[in-house]
Parts: C-alpha cells; sequence; structure tokens
C-alpha cells in the first residue's frame, strides 16, 4: 500500500505473468571461473548481497512498449551474455562440493521475468513511498548458501504500466557487480538490442511476445521474491589514482577506510566498527573479508595520488541505457541490498591505463548520526 502526494491512498498491485530463463544464444567454447575467497560466507553476506539497477521508459509510440521489450530481449539479452558468461554461471563450491567457492560460466543462464503493475508510470513516481515500492520492481531470489549451484546470479524484471511505459529492473550478484560497472555491460546490452530491432524491421513483434502467449489466469507468483529497501543503505563512490603500481593489499585496505571516514562525513551516517571489504584484485579472484575501523593508520598519500569523488551515473552511465533509439529513461534508481553492518567494494579502475582502484562505500540507513 502507497499514498500518492496528495494524500489519497492506492493500493497498488504487481503480478508476475511470465518468467523464463536465458542462457547465451551459443555454448561458450571457454569456461571462465572466478574464486571467491571468504572466511565467512554466511557472515559476509556473499548470497545474499546484489546491485539493483532500475530504469523508467515512457511509451514512446505504439512499437514501444514493456512486452515487446521483453520479448526482444530474450534475444539482445542472450547475446550479451554471450560476452559476458559469467552473468550466466552459477556459484559452486569446487574440489566435488568441498573446496573453495567459486563462479563458474556453466551456461545455466539468467532469469527474465515480465510482471504487470495496475497504476500508471507516472502515479508510481508520485508514490510517497516510490522507494520503498521500487523493491516490487526488481527480482532477486537469495542464493541457497547450501546447494548455491541452483541459483541464478543475474535478473532482469520488465514491469508494464497501465500507460503504456515499463520499467526494466536489473539485479546482479554483488560478486559479479564490476561486470555491470568496469564493463559497461547495460550500454553493450543496449546496443545488441537496438541493432536486433534495426534489423528485424519487417517483424513489428518478437516471437516471445507475451500478450499473444500467455493463459489466461496463470500467474507464477510464489517462485520469484522481491528484496525489502529497508535492508539498503546509501551509497558513496570514489576514484582512486596512484602511482605505485606496486602498492600492497594493506594499503588499498588503508585507501578503504580513508573513504569510509569520507563517507561518514559527507552522508551524516556512522559505519559499523566492523564491516565487509569486497576486493576485486583480478577477473579470477575476489576476496570477502570483514575488516575493523580500529587499528589501522591512514596513509599518507602522495602528490600523484588522487582520491576523488564519484557518482553511479559516471560508473554505470545508466542514463544513456537506450533499447530504443530516442528512448533515454526518464528516471534511474540504484541500491545494493543486504546492507546490515555497512560495506566497503574496490574494483579496478574503468580505464585499464590508469592505475588505482575505484572504492563504493555504502552505509545502512538506520545509521545516521
Amino acid at each position: 500500500m502507497a499514498s500518492l502526494n496528495n494524500g489519497t491512498t492506492i493500493v497498488h498491485k504487481l503480478t508476475i505473468e511470465a518468467l523464463l530463463s536465458v542462457t547465451p544464444y551459443k555454448l561458450i567454447d571457454q569456461r571462465l571461473v572466478r574464486r571467491v575467497f571468504a572466511k565467512d560466507p554466511v557472515g559476509s553476506a556473499i548470497f545474499r548481497r546484489c546491485l539493483h539497477v532500475l530504469l523508467y521508459y515512457r511509451n514512446v509510440n505504439e512499437e514501444d512498449s514493456g512486452s515487446l521489450f521483453a520479448g526482444w530481449a530474450k534475444e539482445s539479452l542472450a547475446r550479451a551474455l554471450y560476452e559476458q558468461p559469467l552473468l550466466s554461471g552459477r556459484l559452486r563450491r569446487g574440489e566435488d562440493g568441498d573446496g573453495e567457492l567459486e563462479i563458474v560460466s556453466n551456461d545455466s543462464g539468467a532469469r527474465l521475468v515480465e510482471a504487470q503493475m495496475n497504476i500508471t508510470l507516472s502515479e508510481f513516481l508520485e508514490l510517497k513511498e516510490k522507494e520503498e515500492a521500487e523493491a516490487q520492481l526488481v527480482s532477486w531470489n537469495d542464493i541457497d548458501e547450501h546447494n548455491p549451484q541452483f541459483s541464478p546470479l543475474f535478473y532482469v524484471q520488465v514491469t508494464n504500466f497501465q500507460c503504456g511505459g515499463y520499467s526494466v529492473g536489473i539485479s546482479c550478484s554483488l560478486l559479479l557487480a564490476d561486470i555491470l560497472v568496469k564493463d559497461n555491460f547495460l550500454n553493450n546490452w543496449a546496443n545488441m538490442h537496438n541493432n536486433i530491432l534495426s534489423n528485424n524491421n519487417e517483424s513489428k513483434k518478437p516471437v516471445f511476445y507475451l500478450p499473444n502467449l500467455k493463459t489466461n489466469g496463470y500467474s507464477p507468483a510464489n517462485i520469484i521474491s522481491h528484496s525489502p529497501t529497508n535492508d539498503c543503505g546509501q551509497t558513496m563512490h570514489f576514484k582512486v589514482t596512484i602511482e605505485n603500481e606496486n602498492s600492497d593489499g594493506e594499503f588499498f585496505q588503508s585507501l578503504a577506510l580513508l573513504c569510509v571516514e569520507e563517507t561518514e562525513s559527507k552522508l551524516g551516517s556512522t559505519m559499523a566498527s566492523e564491516f565487509s571489504l569486497f576486493v576485486k584484485e583480478n577477473s579470477e579472484v575476489i576476496k570477502i573479508e570483514k575488516y575493523s575501523k580500529h587499528g589501522h593508520v591512514n596513509p599518507q598519500l602522495g602528490l600523484k595520488t588522487q582520491v576523488t569523488c564519484a557518482g553511479w551515473d559516471e560508473y554505470l552511465g545508466a542514463n544513456e541505457v537506450t533499447f530504443r533509439d530516442g528512448n533515454r529513461p526518464m528516471h534511474v534508481s540504484y541500491w545494493i541490498g543486504s546492507i546490515f553492518d555497512g560495506l566497503v567494494i574496490a574494483i579496478p579502475p574503468l580505464n585499464q591505463a590508469t592505475l588505482g582502484v575505484n572504492i563504493l562505500v555504502t552505509i545502512p540507513n538506520e545509521n545516521k548520526l
């Protein structure tokens, strides 16, 4: 239940109308593996944490709707996943199920969900509790910590509004979120989508077009969950460039602490004394550990070391993601789910020629000073 700004209370109901798996359009010749080193996987919440990106689009003409987008996305997402096969892979334990955690690109597939919301897009964006309601527009099931090999790591939810507008909600395991950031996945997918539309001028509707296929009364509503937004937090981003290529792990940990202190000062919030630190060392390794704010000394930054603040869009460029030429998002939302004690993520810079690291700091919403 939510209220409009004029005080009128309405009940907005989301209906899940279709759910399917999307695998890469060709088999992956070489399996990619990303090792996940975590001393306490459950305590670090690696099975729960994910990055959500939510894009809203107007209905600009009769050839643009959520159902049409979802139908064409069956093909375009398959091509995008072929370029980034880890997104359609699974988390598993190596060495016959008893070893370290690893993500393997085994072509298991991402999930594509189509849903219907019973209000217009403009009404939804004007909801007083819009941020809470947005949780319905992204799909995510926590990874099964006992049998992780069966859990998808990437979801796309297309939600149709009564006006013809629609939203595209992306949910990605935090273990793979750097692919969205560093490898510009969303824009690459949008380019592939536009190419498919250009090459299918004679076909106005895709093969998978739900209004033509849906059986009345069928709704797979109980097999997709929606994470509440009250467990998310505020995020700040920092770009760090350094002179020394051989800076060790302790140096980057100290940089992370420096960014935490800057975030606390800017947001007026406080990080827990112990928080999770995700360090993306390279494409094959990610490390997760608990890190304490106490007992560490801030680094003495040299003249050629710079720390600057950045925004979500500088990382993802989602405001420019056009799945149909000329139709840019009218609004974009971002958040990271399952933030309890706080979180710091360190990933390589966007420019391979730049020495340094990108640091994202997320502080729980309830930790206001």
